[in-house]
């Protein structure tokens, strides 16, 4: 056996599920480590400047502590102090910007590798979410510097075309705060409108707005190609080149699956590739090794969230306990 630091429980993911994980468990006197290739809560970091959450603040709360804000509904910058405090006034032991690379041994005698050693651990729980990786387009020219998957403000843009890709709520949300700030916005949609699932006090905002000609919406359009200065895309009336100094493909994310092979993690044979996992105690096909939050949904990333998914980490902890 390697030398390494031993802990009851590793938890893989530092996100609001992983911290209720570790919260759940620590609590009921075990001890436990959380694991993050990034930062704390690194998804939240990653989302938009001053993004509001859908739900309000009570939904987003874990281990019991009150989520304090001065909005309806919390903004990024108040959920990312909040699950600050929270970890610290938990005590957590938090293992950040340190990757997991696999996973050997047994069930009770578990040593998960990491890009800075080993550690050891009776139990394992993967809370990794979906958003570190997005949901590539095939096209040549996506990996151009001007192209980015991720959205974060529109203040750079004014005056610039830029095209979005997507047809969901951050593509909707991103070209509406685009648009306010004085950039020239094309919409590209691969299906014939804007998705019904877009929450319902943005969708007619956006409508009105392509509705006015403020923003260009190409529908039924797929994207050939990107190139520094255009997107070439297809319309039903056939080829078309658009003027494009910065390009956002919202199009999506999905689970790391490599991550879940390498933890030994098989998959469903279903549309939604999900990963293996009992629906009631949320262990997997590898004895001891658990899911929690919106990765239990593979390519389905919308059936777990937060507030769905943090009351995974009480069952979890009672399993191990």
């Amino acid at each position: 056996m390697k030398q390494a630091d031993f802990f009851d429980a590793v938890i893989v993911g530092a996100g609001p599920v992983g911290l209720a994980c570790a919260i759940e468990i620590q609590r009921r006197g075990l001890s436990v480590a959380v694991v993050d290739k990034g930062t704390l809560v690194n998804s939240l970091v990653g989302y938009p400047t001053n993004m509001e959450f859908f739900s309000t603040p009570e939904l987003l709360e874990i281990g019991g502590y009150p989520f304090p804000t001065a909005h309806y509904k919390p903004l990024r910058e108040d959920a990312l102090d909040y699950y600050r405090r929270v970890a610290v006034s938990e005590k957590l032991t938090l293992r950040l910007y340190e990757r997991v690379i696999s996973l050997e041994g047994e069930p009770g005698a578990y040593e998960l590798l990491t890009e800075k050693g080993y550690l050891q651990a009776r139990y394992v729980v993967v809370a990794t979410g979906f958003f570190d990786v997005p949901n590539r387009l095939g096209v040549p020219g996506e990996d151009l510097p001007h192209v980015s998957f991720y959205y974060k403000e529109p203040y750079p843009h004014m005056g610039q075309p830029v095209v979005v890709i997507g047809a969901k709520n951050s593509a909707a949300k991103a070209a509406l705060q685009l648009v306010r700030a004085g950039a020239q916005v094309t919409l590209v949609v691969r299906g014939g409108a804007v998705s019904e699932s877009v929450k319902y006090w943005i969708r007619p905002d956006l409508l009105n707005r392509i509705a006015e000609g403020r923003i260009t919406a190409l529908f039924n359009t797929t994207i050939q190609r990107i190139t520094p200065e255009y997107v070439d895309v297809l319309t039903p009336e056939g080829p078309l080149a658009v003027p494009a100094h910065f390009v956002y493909a919202l199009t999506g994310y999905h689970p790391d699956y490599s991550l879940l092979t390498a933890l030994g993690i098989s998959c469903r044979a279903d549309s939604a590739r999900t990963p293996w996992h009992d629906e009631e105690t949320f262990e997997t096909n590898r004895p001891g090794v658990f899911l929690a939050g919106t990765v239990c949904g593979g390519l389905n990333t919308s059936r777990w969230f937060i507030e769905n998914g943090r009351h995974h980490a009480a069952v979890i902890a009672a399993q191990l306990r």
